[in-house]
């Protein structure tokens, strides 16, 4: 039936690259795509913990409904990211504590959702689990569907396809396509180990800021 869609997992990305992905900030995957891959400024972390790594499980539903938000969190395997494209509407929380602890203990990845959650201002603050949304409401869900699971889906102007790879930290959320994990690896580590030895050069007051007047000077500017 139309929007009632339960697809079963494909192609994955390989558990080796979640792993090399594990130590990359966001920020640095994200610059290495031409900053057009992040998903959106308002995404919140709502946990304390280490970095969120693994392979998107999507779900698409009606706004403030989580019917197929339940029945993927009973399909997906240990460490897939969910990922909900719920409109972004704040009207209802998809998910509070007790989904969150079924996806605990389920053993995801974490939870990233385009609307709202609920239970928050303790319980998850306070939990190492990884969960990401734009904002919370007292306000319950409804659970009578429609909705689909591993679907593409859209999150603040980006596609993510089932089985692409997530990452979040208290930056926000990034995913990166499957087919292209290798290639963006590479130029995130690269920037990242740059950016290393910046840090150090700029500790020991040894770092080079002429490419500024250069640029400048290029571009017509007189200093």
């Amino acid at each position: 039936m139309i929007s009632f869609r339960i697809k079963a997992s494909g192609e994955k990305v390989a558990p080796q690259w979640v792993e090399a992905f594990r130590n990359l900030p966001v920020p640095n995957i994200s610059d290495c795509m031409a900053r057009m891959t992040a998903g959106g400024a308002n995404l919140r972390a709502f946990y304390k913990g280490p970095r969120m790594v693994g392979s998107a499980l999507t779900v698409k539903t009606r706004p403030g409904d989580n019917l197929v938000v339940n029945k993927a969190l009973d399909i997906a395997d240990p460490g897939d990211i969910l990922i909900v494209d719920a409109g972004g509407d704040l009207t209802n929380a998809l998910v509070g504590e007790l989904m969150i602890a079924h996806a605990r203990h389920r053993k995801l990845g974490g939870l990233v959702i385009s609307g709202a959650i609920r239970d928050s201002e303790e319980k998850l603050l306070a939990g190492s689990f990884p969960v990401f949304a734009l904002g919370v409401t007292h306000r319950g869900p409804f659970g009578d569907g429609p909705g689909e699971v591993n679907v593409p889906i859209a999150q603040h102007g980006i596609v993510i396809l089932p089985g692409d790879l997530v990452c979040g930290d208290a930056d926000g959320v990034v995913s990166v396509a499957r087919h292209e994990v290798e290639e963006v690896h590479a130029l995130a580590l690269k920037k990242h180990n740059d950016e290393v030895k910046l840090m150090a050069q700029i500790k020991a007051g040894t770092s080079d800021w002429r490419w500024v007047d250069e640029l400048l000077t290029r571009n017509g500017c007189s200093i």
